[in-house]
């Protein structure tokens, strides 16, 4: 059931109060805002909860734009002021564990759900049950005890300078076997197994697609052709339409990004033939955060169309996984298919990014250098 924004709001704190409680703006009063749910009456509760708290502390592992779009619409919605800072997925997961059930932040806003499983196990994560997750369109999207929820989806592949490989007379790349052949040697951009999410994701689809020892071979195999692991997962494909990457691994997206909004129309996108795997974003609440009610308001408000569909509107264009949202139909243009990819398995995935991460670098040995960026 949809309900305007201002009728919820009259619900919790009574239209006569409306401007001063919320402090929004006469324009932003007139404008009709859904928000999905089935259960109003909670939602106008914790509206009021969350605004007696005044703020919430956002970490993002998505694009810096749809951060600070997602953010500054919450901010303007709810009048709760909201603080938020870009960071990969493994910077995130890094911070939460030193500061150990003492978070600075609040919410998890975006990025692979690898390193959430991570942290959940750890205990960093809360669990909660969000009234909108009913909108989700598969159990998939979402942790069972209600430690994170999916936002979207993106597919991973590769995107590669067509330029740059017509000069060189080489073929693009068809498949992940390809990409160990001499010819790619110095060509090929991968993301930081230890800070990016992406890279997680890779490791644990290499380990998936081949087994345990095989995929490490791989990885290992596959060093010998990169030239540079990027701290962030979208790293390679920002570098790729300049010609500096000429081949990037990362999810095809980022790549889209690229072409339609920087005008990189020398950006072409493939999909592994022999199958790729695929990332949930997601979001969640740190354990001990300071802003409790706040930050479950951020979650119901994440799994609304009011917030997923501001990604397509800047720069992001991945599947969403609600039901009430208007998928980005460019995503669709470029060929992809949500559904073409391989069975993922989450809880091995859950169990395991941590020591295969450990195994792979240690693998690795001598050549883990200066081409893995932190910065």
């Amino acid at each position: 059931m949809k309900k305007k924004l201002s009728v919820l709001l009259a619900l919790a704190l009574g239209v006569s109060t409306l401007t001063s409680a919320m402090g929004l703006t006469a324009a932003a009063e007139e404008t009709s805002v859904p928000i999905t749910t089935d259960d109003p009456d909670y939602i106008a509760e914790l509206i009021t909860a969350a605004q007696e708290e005044g703020e919430v502390v956002v970490y993002g592992s998505c694009e810096e734009e749809y951060l600070a779009a997602a953010c500054e619409n919450f901010e303007e919605l709810f009048g709760i002021t909201v603080s938020y800072q870009r960071l990969s997925t493994g910077e995130v997961q890094a911070k939460i564990e030193e500061e150990n059930g003492n978070p600075s932040g609040d919410v998890w806003f975006g990025g692979t759900t690898d390193p959430f499983n991570e942290a959940s196990t750890e205990g960093l994560l809360m669990a909660y049950e969000a009234v909108n997750a009913t909108h989700l369109t598969s159990d998939s999207y979402r942790d069972a005890d209600g430690y994170w929820y999916g936002i979207y989806k993106g597919i991973l592949g590769f995107m590669v300078n067509s330029d740059e490989l017509d000069r060189m007379g080489l073929d693009a790349p068809e498949d992940w076997a390809d990409l160990l052949n001499e010819e790619y040697e110095g060509l090929i951009w991968l993301s930081n197994y230890n800070t990016a999410g992406t890279a997680k994701l890779v490791i644990n689809t290499m380990i998936q697609k081949y087994g345990h020892d095989e995929g490490i071979q791989y990885l290992v195999d596959l060093d010998k052709n990169i030239e540079v692991y990027t701290k962030s997962g979208s790293g390679p494909s920002k570098n790729v339409g300049t010609g500096e990457c000429v081949i990037g691994i990362g999810f095809l997206h980022d790549g889209i990004t690229q072409i339609v909004d920087n005008g990189y129309g020398n950006i072409s996108l493939i999909i592994p033939s022999s199958g790729t795997s695929y990332e949930i974003g997601a979001t969640a609440i740190f354990e001990g955060c300071e802003h409790v009610n706040a930050a479950k308001l951020f979650i119901e408000y994440a799994l609304s169309p009011e917030c997923v569909e501001l990604a397509a509107q800047n720069g992001s264009y991945q599947f969403l996984v609600i039901d009430n949202a208007e998928q980005p139909e460019v995503a669709t243009e470029f060929g992809l298919d949500p559904d073409n990819v391989m069975e993922y398995d989450f809880e091995d995935a859950k169990e395991n990014t941590s020591t295969y991460v450990e195994e792979v670098m240690a693998a690795l040995g001598d050549a883990a250098d200066d081409r893995f960026q932190t910065e």
